[in-house]
């Protein structure tokens, strides 16, 4: 899902733009930045396109879950429940903030199980993390559903699915927050950066004076001279990459049905493998079209047409040995591994335990993740698409045999 392959004359202009005026902060200088203000006009134009209320862009899509599930709230004592194939940003604002990752199933999506979520709701339940994983939706809208009857907090992780959609309504825009991420391989990228969509002008103005060290942003009076309800950090977005966001946000459009177009020659070739079968999208119509993603009968099976792809020379991934997407190989989190002297979080000060987690809690989520293979889709296949559906076509024959 890399936007870098688009990137061109439209976001060297709004670069050069914002160098032009010397301006690389997103607040201040309004003399020598002429009224232009390139993170704003980023955050509007995302809003219009996803259909939100409000858009506050930040530094990374990681700053986003942070700043999102902080507007919420959410801290020492509280628990956060999302799945177990996510991208470890997911679980690191959680543990960040103080609160308590809980690890939920996923389904036949590859995102959260509603059914399974339900099971590990608490007392002490803040929020809920869904996340659209490879580009395609979770079962959100039922997510949410179980969310507004026990009064918890839906913040969706929408970094792999910016554009996406289901039932036309935007992902992210479901639950009470949605945050995305701009890094250099997402669908739209600005090297690094994130975004946060709400309709909740509270949780907005939480999320816009946390990022920016609490600052209140009071119009009426000088920066640095304003006022402050709490503290904050620093996870402010600049001019530079509010810039190329806009950009790439003009392509996005093109990107998605670029990647789907891809996407269904290949699943088309690889639909004739015997023993195949794919991942449940929901929305067809909605899915970006990033990543395509079948099972095997079994690892066994996954694990040959993975040797024979890769002898092929075809770009794959196998979720189930990834170092940064599953729970079973998040040595630092079932290990407990910290930089800090007393072991937090996963220790007391006392050095008692605080936080452990059994590498074996999610036998369905290792089911899935182990028969399934994926290939990542990119926008300019022209050059290798053919070599790739032959490839595809050698493997079926040798596996038909």
């Amino acid at each position: 899902m890399p936007g870098y392959e688009l990137i061109g004359e439209e976001e060297k202009r709004e670069v050069l733009d914002v160098l032009d005026r010397g301006i690389l902060f997103r607040y201040e200088f309004p003399d020598q930045r002429k009224g232009i203000y390139k993170v704003e006009e980023f955050e509007r134009a995302f809003r219009r396109y996803v259909g939100s209320r409000y858009s506050l862009a930040l530094s990374s899509g990681t700053a986003a879950l942070k700043v999102g599930l902080a507007s919420m709230g959410v801290g020492p004592g509280d628990e956060v429940i999302t799945q177990g194939f996510t991208f470890v940003a997911t679980w690191e604002a959680i543990l960040d903030l103080g609160a308590t990752p809980v690890f939920g199933e996923i389904d036949d999506t590859l995102c959260l199980s509603p059914e399974d979520l339900q099971k590990r709701i608490t007392k002490n339940t803040k929020a809920i993390i869904p996340v659209h994983m490879c580009g395609a939706q979770a079962r959100v809208d039922q997510i949410v559903e179980i969310a507004r009857k026990e009064g918890i907090y839906v913040l969706e992780d929408t970094a792999q699915a910016c554009g996406g959609r289901l039932k036309g309504k935007y992902l992210g825009t479901f639950g009470d927050m949605g945050e995305f991420s701009f890094d250099s391989v997402k669908t739209l990228t600005t090297g690094e950066g994130g975004m946060l969509v709400t309709d909740s002008e509270e949780l907005y103005i939480k999320a816009s004076e946390y990022h920016d060290h609490g600052h209140d942003h009071n119009p009426k009076l000088p920066r640095g001279l304003e006022g402050r309800n709490f503290i904050g950090f620093n996870f402010r977005m600049m001019e530079l990459q509010g810039a190329l966001g806009l950009a790439q946000l003009g392509k996005l459009d093109y990107i998605i049905k670029c990647q789907r177009e891809n996407k269904k020659r290949l699943k088309e070739e690889i639909g004739k493998i015997p023993g195949v079968t794919f991942r449940n999208i929901l929305d067809e119509e909605g899915d970006i079209g990033s990543f395509l993603v079948f099972f095997m009968p079994s690892p066994r099976d996954a694990m040959d047409i993975k040797a024979r792809l890769d002898g092929q020379k075809i770009p794959n991934i196998y979720w189930y040995k990834n170092l940064w997407h599953y729970y079973g190989e998040w040595e630092h989190l079932l290990e407990g591994k910290s930089v800090i002297r007393s072991g937090y979080p996963f220790k007391n000060p006392d050095g008692s335990t605080r936080l452990t987690y059994k590498r074996d809690a999610l036998p369905r989520t290792e089911d899935y993740l182990s028969r399934a293979i994926t290939i990542p889709i990119n926008i300019r296949m022209e050059g290798q698409l053919e070599g790739i559906l032959e490839g595809l076509k050698r493997i079926r024959a040798e596996w038909s045999s």
